[in-house]
């Protein structure tokens, strides 16, 4: 298939659906011993909504929400760590969009903007470059947000300061990645979890073998996928067709974009500048082991942390999520997001009191754009 509309056959999805009802009675799934399977990118969980595929598949099969979202599971400390440099007088901030309007405790970049704080939006790590060079009497930090999909551009921006020798640069280093929380979630007993759909950017970047853990280790399928509703059909197929064949392997549906081994210029990149931090705090999850990334030695001059004395620099604290918000529990799958109390009514895309409901990639935004509801379900 070459074209967007081949990927959205009205014929074809019928096809798809009609053997993913199949495969679904051959395993003896239904509406009340469902199959549960992870989307874990959260632009998966947007693609599902907008495209209605909750609601065409058979009643066997229930979507999981995942961790997929980085902007979604930064937690709060680390906005407010962002506010702090960012309020400094001699600090330009500069920050993707999705992340100006994400709550701190007492306020999120967007306020601190209104404030006074100098916070630009950008498009690209380069672009924070060249207000670099052209202020070079301000400090201007970049917020290096993102999972692998992001976080080659964060490196090769860093290269670039490097040999320009540009010391007015740094970046405010949150690049995370998504193997580590995938077990962290495998290995918490309350989750149930069958199989996954596995994330297309990131694995454009990383490869397939990452995931190797997931079937060897815990006996789960994982099927890398793409973003258009055949992608997302045909990859459910392929999960639920491992599960009643009694295999757990990897599988690549989005193989047109994904290679095997990833991207080796993109993998280059990020192993000169970064290494594994310790661990990492995630919303909803808590510390996670070698999940995050910091910027190597050789590059710390370019290092916001260590530059402005700030985050695990300084020792990272936690920070409570506001009463009533449930994104720790939408994050992990415990919850659908119209199962927050506070869902349309106190958090509100105009008014967001979580992460969720903020990112263009939130489950909770995907729910409240797409979903047709607008408020919380009653509690049984």
């Amino acid at each position: 298939m070459k074209y967007a509309e081949e990927f959205r056959d009205p014929k074809a999805a019928k096809a798809l659906l009609a053997a993913i009802g199949r495969v679904l009675d051959e395993i003896g799934a239904t509406a009340d011993k469902p199959v549960h399977i992870m989307e874990i990118c959260g632009g998966h969980t947007h693609a599902i909504f907008r495209y209605g595929l909750d609601k065409l598949v058979p009643p066997g099969l229930e979507f999981i929400h995942g961790p997929g979202c980085p902007v979604c599971v930064l937690p709060m400390s680390r906005v407010d760590e962002c506010v702090e440099i960012a309020e400094r007088p001699d600090v330009i901030f500069t920050t993707f969009g999705d992340a100006m309007r994400v709550p701190g405790t007492k306020k999120s970049l967007l306020q601190a903007k209104a404030d006074g704080a100098d916070i630009r939006m950008v498009y690209s790590p380069l672009d924070a470059l060249e207000i670099a060079r052209r202020n070079p009497t301000k400090e201007v930090v970049f917020f290096g947000l993102g999972f692998e999909t992001t976080t080659p551009s964060t490196a090769l921006s860093i290269q670039q300061a490097a040999r320009e020798e540009l010391a007015n640069f740094s970046v405010f280093c949150n690049h995370i990645t998504v193997p580590p929380p995938i077990k962290a979630l495998l290995d918490d007993p309350h989750m149930i979890l069958d199989g996954f759909v596995g994330p297309g950017h990131v694995s454009m970047v990383i490869g397939v073998h990452p995931y190797d853990f997931i079937a060897e280790d815990y006996g789960k399928p994982l099927v890398v996928a793409g973003f258009e509703p055949l992608d997302l059909l045909q990859s459910v197929l392929m999960v639920l067709e491992q599960i009643r064949d009694g295999r757990a392997e990897i599988e690549n549906q989005y193989a047109r974009i994904v290679p095997e081994h990833g991207n080796p210029v993109s993998l280059a990149a990020i192993a000169d500048v970064y290494e594994e931090r310790p661990s990492f705090e995630w919303r909803g999850l808590g510390e996670i082991d070698a999940s995050g990334l910091r910027i190597r030695d050789a590059y710390k001059a370019w290092d916001a942390e260590e530059k402005f004395g700030i985050g695990y620099a300084s020792g990272e604290r936690s920070v409570q999520e506001p009463e009533g918000c449930e994104c720790g529990a939408v994050m992990t799958g415990r919850l659908k997001p119209v199962q927050c109390p506070m869902f349309g009514t106190g958090c509100t895309p105009e008014m967001p009191l979580g992460a969720l409901m903020v990112s263009s990639e939130g489950a909770c935004a995907a729910y409240y754009q797409y979903g047709g509801a607008r408020v919380a379900e009653p509690a049984e």
